[in-house]
């Protein structure tokens, strides 16, 4: 893996970033949630896999998005809206599925110029900078559109003005688990890390496991130095017939999920935590990361008919008029949110 930086401060692999603190209201309703009336800091979070920006039509055909027009289609205000005046500059966005470093650098510098900041506010922490493409259908018409979906990482963006990371504070990627086709399976029997030599044979998909790679980085809020671990990961397809997270295991709860141990280390010195999933996987609990403190928050689905994209938190999360889950967004994959008070 080659890391990337912007800035001496940043360690590892960084893109640009923006951002303003939201305001929220709070008083607790239920636990682990927030209404108005209390409180006005507020860390503003979202999850979505932005799907290398290019989204599937009905028809076979495909259609590019800008990162303005996904932006603007995934940011809500508090009641749940997007486009109005109310809506916030993000503090963190956890994705998946982007071509790397330059597509993430270019995604955040387009944030921070929707909130008029300048170029480098927001910064991206991505798993690979520049990772190989892999083989497959992308289900597009047009062969160019479908081609930029050939080049798949994950990545956390974040808001330098209201975030710190510190040197150090980045785990390294970890890989998801998978069941290798053809590989029997009982209950976490046959299952392996989704790396070399495990990957797929062949040419044609021999980097696909790199779209998979997990990553994750402890922040602290600027303003109270309250510490923040945020994760992203994007699990294989085969997850979701086989809950898979690594040799012989079916991972937290048999959701195929599973935390490095470096990422671990962060997340055990973390007071809010936050993991952004595609799990490919349908109806994984609210309470599967239990174990760590966390909720799932939205239960509506997120890929068509299927929910397989989760958002866990552990922190006091504003309700949602909308499940926490935008339906407007201009992705295969609706977005999802969490509005945490600290």
């Amino acid at each position: 893996m080659r890391l990337t930086s912007r800035s001496s401060g940043a360690s590892a692999f960084v893109a640009a970033a923006v951002a303003v603190m939201g305001t929220a209201s709070a008083s607790v309703a239920q636990a682990g949630d927030v209404s108005a009336g209390a409180t006005d800091r507020v860390l503003r979070v979202y999850t979505n896999n932005i799907e290398n920006l290019v989204r599937n039509n009905a028809d076979g055909s495909c259609t590019r998005i800008s990162g303005p027009d996904h932006l603007t289609s995934m940011l809500v205000d508090d009641g749940g809206r997007t486009g109005t005046s109310g809506v916030q500059a993000p503090d963190l966005l956890i994705v998946q599925q982007v071509r790397g470093t330059g597509q993430a650098t270019a995604y955040a510098d387009q944030l921070a110029a929707k909130f008029g900041h300048p170029a480098g506010t927001y910064r991206a922490i991505v798993a690979w900078d520049d990772p190989e493409p892999w083989g497959g259908s992308h289900h597009c018409n047009r062969q160019s559109l479908g081609d930029l979906k050939k080049k798949q990482t994950n990545a956390i963006i974040y808001n330098t003005r209201t975030l710190s990371l510190a040197a150090g504070d980045v785990s390294k990627y970890w890989s998801a688990g998978w069941l290798k086709p053809g590989t029997a399976y009982a209950g976490g029997a046959g299952c392996t890390l989704y790396k070399p030599p495990n990957n797929d044979d062949g040419a044609a998909n021999r980097h696909k496991w790199k779209r998979t790679s997990a990553i994750a980085a402890k922040f602290s809020i600027k303003e109270t130095g309250t510490t923040v671990f945020a994760a992203t990961m994007h699990l294989p397809e085969q997850n979701g017939a086989n809950a898979c997270a690594g040799a012989g295991t079916t991972g937290v709860a048999g959701s195929g999920i599973h935390v490095g141990a470096d990422a671990t280390r962060l997340m055990n010195a973390s007071t809010i935590r936050v993991i952004g999933i595609d799990a490919n996987r349908r109806n994984i609990a609210s309470s599967t990361l239990s174990g760590f403190g966390m909720t799932g928050y939205g239960a509506r689905p997120t890929f068509g008919t299927r929910k397989i994209d989760y958002l866990f938190v552990k922190g006091t999360v504003q309700p949602s008029a909308i499940d926490h889950t935008v339906s407007s967004t201009k992705s295969d994959h609706l977005a999802l949110y969490g509005f945490i008070a600290y």
